[in-house]
């Protein structure tokens, strides 16, 4: 092989990861299954193609050139004639002069291609630098008067942090946590470079800086291994020398590692060693054998260094550089020598060769990014939804099996210490390791999750609420935000007034995943593609508040004043930290509040004034446009009686004119009060009157109020009686509010005392989340941008701040604001979750306990888990039509191979016969295990449908029908035959819609007569008839069954969950 092509080859195994046959995960195991193929073509297809584009033109063909050239002087000499005559001679003998060599030809062919990809290609994705000339890149620009762009805005940024800081594994019986120690590469200095790469490397005990942080450790009680890494640039004196002590190598870290750990566990229980130290692959060669332990640092290492992007448009992307790269750096002028026509027709087919190469290289490479592109856009699975439902709000029916079920019971000891609760006057039956009804009935704020009953208790319970979604206060998801926001679209367009996010920083505590040194560029993309997600779900009147600091605030602002370019984008700052942050030339106290404000938001709400703060005025109005005549609606009376404001008049006529300021009713009069829909009666006499007070002012002048009839209902309870200089009584409105300004300073801001400190109150432990935002904080940004119904998003919810703060606010204002927290991963189960549980039992905690038993609230909270982009690579299955194969030969492989093969396994449309138990490989600790998702869920959302009720799954046997209304008819038993489901709600659009699931046997057609049999089974009452568009599963005779009234209409569930699916977000 030609030098530069095993080059070339190499590049190739690298740009289609061919080099990481090892891992059997994701993207990685796609393309093993196809890897003896590609690399075939690689080393034969291309070869071959390339050869045939530059043979005519080159010194191996030169044989055929004599023979052509022989040919013609014998026939010149045959008639007497000079062969210098004929222009074909004259060419081919020029061709014989100027001919190339065939391997040199390749050689540059080849050396062309590798400087291309090369160039782009960065460890599992490329960059999108668009070159200008040498070391100058172009951007998009499309005349803006300001640009904003960076490395990666072309790519969706796919990594999590979820695997870096803490990856999780079991070993048998042992669970493994490899731990990421803070990084401290800006401390060090250690700045990266092309040339200088983060390494994973096992963390050095330091006791100074890190005070009782150590690098291994064995809990035999728990049986957990904690082995601790940092990711840093390696000091300069890591090197190695060879065996001459001469030549300098790089350290191998991951073999390091390696020998690091074993001799670690061999000082520990043989059991755990034997269990890391296992071979997963016994049957391979020894050379091949991998153990426990090294699989899975492999995996950590890749995971966490690979694979940062997905292109948006890579085709599109290589196919334009490449024609800039062919004629910037591979056409020159100089070259195209008019007078010897060989050498440029040789030149042209080189030309050529790279073009036709290097687009079948990116045809191939662009169906694979597609392709992930593709599963990553994908909208997912909900794997399992589960809920949490506060005693009061479930039939006492089902108390007796909560109180015998012996998980939900420890739950309730581990989380509420519910063993501890001493007698008193609402809790007089004392507990007892399996409850009483009683004591159950005494403790009603004790939360019921779901998790720990059976599905068929679950389905019952829910089927108890007719409004079932109405009903749940919260929604909590773990999942990544970028599918979870995916999930979302449909069921909550335009429907969220409030987002309020807590990003990462990318601080060097909390630095997101990035490549090289696109850390500000990694971080951009992250963004940018979830502000334009959860954008689409904001209603016109929506609005942001994204908290942020010093190290990404600038970027941030001018992102969003990109994306929200219509709406009032503000900076405000927000001392957390009295004391500060050391930091190169200031101390920082301060973080920001980025807030995006819809233009179409009138006003923010205003920040509460403390009521000895408040200020009196006249509720009366004064000076310009002030006088009744100004606004008619605002003259009407207010009624005093024993120096009480009792209620308020409807506005006079313009016509009618009061006799003075205050005048005197001694009869029973009606009048408004804002609490009731209808006028109120008030008894009045001489000794008790009444006192009608109008805007007048002591100059008799008729002004108006501040306030319209209409809107007084806002500000009534603010208002007070006081006695004017003139002994009249008049009317005063306090100034209880201010508006929000940029800058916010209150010791209810500090992150340590009313952040942290309230996390380990919870119980919750510093390491678990080191960073909580103060609950004060947090509420002043939802209260500013939210109103009492809102529905308020936090889709980087970390520790639940949200969740607590809104129960705050609704507690404080009366509102009934909804949330949907996104969190996923360890900070979800072990924080975000257990946070939101706690607070809905009780607001106030003592080391993990509650200090206060009665103040929690009555709360459904539903919470669910999604398949993420990993599961759904994990679920491909490539099924090779060899027919096509062979029919289009390489084209197959190179256009079509990933879409065709994989279809069946993207969604397995007949796993739809048997709904309530389609499985799919999930990820669970770093291994993939197969379990059932809930496909009435998933699809739920991917209609957006507001769930009305729920329906439990009901099963029966079919029999022939008694009164058969046609052939096949049957009537339903109860038995196990058939399954079905109903669940009824609303789409987006308004119309009301019925699902129906259902299994399907091997005989459509008894299926389809059960199918009947159901439907009239449960319609008996017309009201059920209200819908306009039904949902079932599998092929059907429904319509067969509407009756002239109805309407509605049947679609099939597998064909619109296929189009929901995958349609673009």
């Amino acid at each position: 092989m030609n030098e530069r092509m095993i080059r070339f080859i190499e590049l190739l195994n690298q740009m289609f990861e061919l080099d990481k046959s090892d891992l059997d995960f994701g993207i990685y195991r796609i393309l093993n299954i196809r890897r003896k193929e590609i690399q075939k073509f690689f080393t034969e297809g291309l070869p071959k193609q390339i050869r045939e584009t530059l043979e005519p033109f080159a010194q191996g063909n030169k044989d055929e050139l004599r023979k052509q050239i022989a040919e013609i002087e014998q026939q010149a000499a045959a008639f007497g004639a000079s062969p210098e005559n004929n222009p074909k001679y004259k060419e081919l003998k020029a061709q014989l002069q100027q001919g190339t060599d065939l391997s040199a030809l390749e050689s540059d062919v080849y050396s062309a291609l590798y400087n291309f990809f090369s160039r782009y290609y960065d460890e599992g994705d490329f960059i999108s630098k668009r070159r200008y000339k040498e070391g100058v890149y172009a951007i998009p620009y499309e005349g803006e008067e300001v640009k904003l762009y960076w490395a990666n805005q072309d790519q969706y940024y796919i990594k999590t942090s979820e695997n870096f800081k803490d990856y999780t594994f079991t070993a048998g019986d042992y669970t493994v946590h490899f731990l990421l120690v803070d990084a401290t590469t800006e401390q060090n200095n250690n700045k990266e470079d092309k040339n200088k790469k983060r390494e994973f490397m096992l963390f050095t005990e330091d006791e100074e800086k890190y005070p009782g942080v150590k690098t291994f450790e064995y809990n035999e009680e728990e049986k957990t291994v904690n082995i601790r890494f940092i990711f840093d640039v390696p000091k300069e004196a890591e090197v190695k020398t060879d065996e001459e002590g001469k030549k300098k190598k790089k350290v191998d870290y991951s073999e390091k590692n390696k020998v690091e750990i074993k001799h670690w566990l061999s000082t520990q229980p043989t059991a755990v060693m034997l269990e890391l130290l296992r071979i997963t692959n016994p049957d391979a060669k020894a050379k091949d054998q991998i153990s426990f332990l090294d699989k899975h640092l492999k995996a950590y290492v890749a995971k966490n260094t690979f694979d940062y992007f997905i292109h948006k448009d890579l085709g599109g992307f290589l196919s334009r550089e490449l024609d800039f790269f062919i004629k910037n750096e591979v056409m020159h002028l100089d070259d195209l020598d008019t007078e010897n026509e060989a050498r440029v027709e040789t030149y042209i087919a080189k030309v050529r060769a790279i073009k036709q190469v290097g687009r079948v290289i990116i045809k191939f490479l662009a169906q694979i990014e597609n392709f992930q592109k593709k599963l990553w856009l994908k909208k997912k699975f909900v794997v399992e939804t589960n809920w949490c439902i506060t005693l009061d709000r479930i039939p006492e029916e089902y108390y007796d099996e909560i109180r015998q079920n012996k998980a939900q019971v420890q739950e309730w000891i581990d989380m509420y210490a519910i063993d501890e609760i001493l007698p008193d006057l609402e809790h007089t039956e004392p507990f007892t390791p399996v409850p009483s009804v009683l004591f159950l009935k005494q403790n009603q704020n004790l939360i019921v999750d779901t998790k720990h009953f059976s599905e068929e208790f679950k389905n019952r319970l829910l089927a108890e609420y007719d409004d079932l979604d109405k009903e749940t206060g919260g929604l909590m998801i773990c999942s990544d935000n970028f599918q979870a926001l995916g999930l979302l679209q449909n069921r909550y367009e335009k429907s969220i007034q409030t987002i309020y996010i807590d990003p990462p920083y990318n601080s060097p505590s909390s630095e997101v995943l990035y490549k090289n040194t696109y850390k500000h560029s990694a971080w951009l993309s992250l963004m940018n593609d979830r502000l334009l997600l959860s954008n689409k779900l904001r209603t016109e009147n929506g609005s942001y508040s994204i908290a942020i600091d010093k190290y990404e605030h600038n970027w941030l602002y001018d992102l969003c004043k990109d994306i929200f370019s219509e709406d009032d984008v503000v900076s405000v700052a927000i001392e957390h930290n009295k004391k500060g942050t050391q930091g190169d030339h200031f101390s920082f106290n301060n973080e920001y509040a980025i807030f995006v404000v819809s233009n179409l938001l009138k006003n923010l709400n205003e920040k509460k004034r403390a009521k000895d703060d408040w200020e009196y005025s006249q509720f009366r109005n004064w000076g310009s446009e002030s006088e009744r005549k100004d606004a008619a609606n605002c003259f009407y009376p207010i009624y005093v009686q024993d120096d009480k404001i009792v209620g308020y008049g409807d506005v006079l006529p313009n016509e009618d004119n009061p006799i003075a300021a205050n005048e005197i009713i001694d009869y029973d009069i009606l009048v408004n009060v804002p609490e009731c829909s209808e006028k109120k009666l008030l008894n009045a006499s001489e000794n008790r009157p009444i006192i009608a007070i109008w805007p007048i002012d002591d100059s008799k002048v008729q002004r108006k109020w501040r306030y319209a009839c209409q809107n007084i209902g806002e500000i009534y309870n603010y208002l007070i009686v006081d006695k004017g200089r003139n002994g009249l009584l008049q009317i005063k409105m306090p100034k209880y509010s201010d508006q929000f300004k940029t800058l916010w300073y209150s010791s209810l801001y500090n992150a340590g005392d009313y952040g942290t400190k309230i996390l380990t109150s919870l119980g919750i432990k510093k390491e678990d989340f080191g960073f909580p935002k103060s609950i004060y904080t947090v509420y002043d940004c939802v209260y500013a941008i939210s109103a009492q119904d809102s529905i308020v998003l936090d889709f980087f919810a970390g520790s639940a701040t949200t969740a607590q703060s809104l129960r705050m606010l609704n507690e404080n204002d009366g509102g009934h604001r909804k949330y949907i927290l996104v969190e996923m991963g360890n900070y979800f189960n072990k924080v975000s979750k257990v946070r939101a549980k706690k607070i809905i039992y009780s607001l106030d905690w003592e080391e993990g306990k509650p200090s206060l038993r009665n103040n929690g609230i009555s709360h459904i909270m539903k919470y669910m888990l999604l398949e993420q982009y990993e599961d759904a690579l994990n679920n491909i299955q490539l099924k090779k039509d060899e027919s096509l194969s062979s029919l289009f030969g390489d084209d197959y492989t190179i256009n079509y191979m990933f879409d065709l093969e994989a279809k069946g396994s993207l969604l397995n449309l007949d796993a739809f016969k048997a709904p309530f138990s389609y499985e799919m490989n999930i990820t669970e600790k770093n291994e993939m295990k197969l379990r059932k998702v809930d496909v009435c869920e998933t699809f739920n959302y991917l209609i957006g449908l507001t769930v009305k009720h729920q329906g439990i799954i009901r099963s029966y046997d079919s029999l022939p029908a008694a009164k058969p209304t046609y052939e096949g008819a049957v009537d339903l038993v109860k038995g196990t035959q058939f399954a079905f489901r109903q669940i009824e709600g609303t789409l987006p659009d308004g119309r009301k819609a019925l699902v129906i699931w259902r299994t399907i046997s091997d005989d459509l057609m008894v299926s389809n007569a059960a199918l009947d049999a159901y439907f009239e089974k449960y319609r008996i009452n017309p009201l059920d008839r209200e819908y306009d568009i039904i949902y079932v599963n599998g092929d059907n005779n429904l319509e067969n069954l509407r009756t002239s009234d109805e309407s509605w209409k049947v679609v099939l569930t597998e064909q619109e969950f296929n189009k929901r699916m995958f349609e673009e977000m």
